[in-house]
């Protein structure tokens, strides 16, 4: 069963609080999404680092409930 945006949206500022979070349905199939995170504990990290950040914040739904996601992180200017 896919995901809702709203449902990735929730899970992410959960594990990332204090996270900018914004969630595209890129196919409008619920199956295909973009998220742009902008988190200040991504600072000093590698975006292999911010991104394993991400999908520990998704609790394992990345490549099952989760299909695919691109991902965009950033700090906070």
């Amino acid at each position: 069963m896919a995901m809702q945006a709203s449902e990735i949206e929730r899970m992410i500022k959960e594990g990332l609080p204090g996270a900018e979070v914004r969630i595209e349905d890129l196919r409008g199939d619920g199956d295909h999404y973009a998220a742009f995170v902008k988190y200040a504990a991504f600072r000093g990290k590698t975006r292999v680092q911010q991104h394993q950040m991400v999908y520990a914040a998704l609790q394992g739904h990345m490549g099952e409930a989760l299909h695919a996601l691109a991902l965009q992180t950033s700090v906070p200017d």
